[in-house]
């Protein structure tokens, strides 16, 4: 889910948890689904405007039943190499997955 913020996103390479948040995982599937380039951090995008391209990358995982078990071989190489280039840049940034664990969920 998009945080609520009235703040424009600072992009995916300025974001928190190197990127580790829905933000940056929407943006990665982005990419993934080629509706952005790569190059493209949304810095400056509003909120409102990521939860468009949200509602964009669902209409993709939809075709696949939201599960990457179902990507054709080429949309399943690139998953796998934009989610290891992530997880590399988040930890180069100090991203500690262990960390992340919210006992109240």
């Amino acid at each position: 889910m998009i945080r609520p913020s009235t703040r424009p996103y600072p992009g995916i390479d300025q974001d928190v948890n190197g990127g580790m948040t829905d933000e940056g995982k929407i943006i990665r599937d982005a990419w993934l689904f080629g509706l952005l380039d790569e190059s493209e951090t949304c810095a400056g995008w509003s909120r409102e405007r990521l939860a468009q391209l949200w509602a964009r990358v669902d209409e993709q995982w939809q075709r696949y039943d939201f599960l990457v078990s179902r990507l054709p071989p080429d949309l399943y190489a690139r998953f796998e190499r934009i989610q290891a280039e992530a997880l590399e840049r988040a930890r180069a940034a100090g991203w500690n997955p262990d960390t992340e664990l919210d006992e109240d969920d």
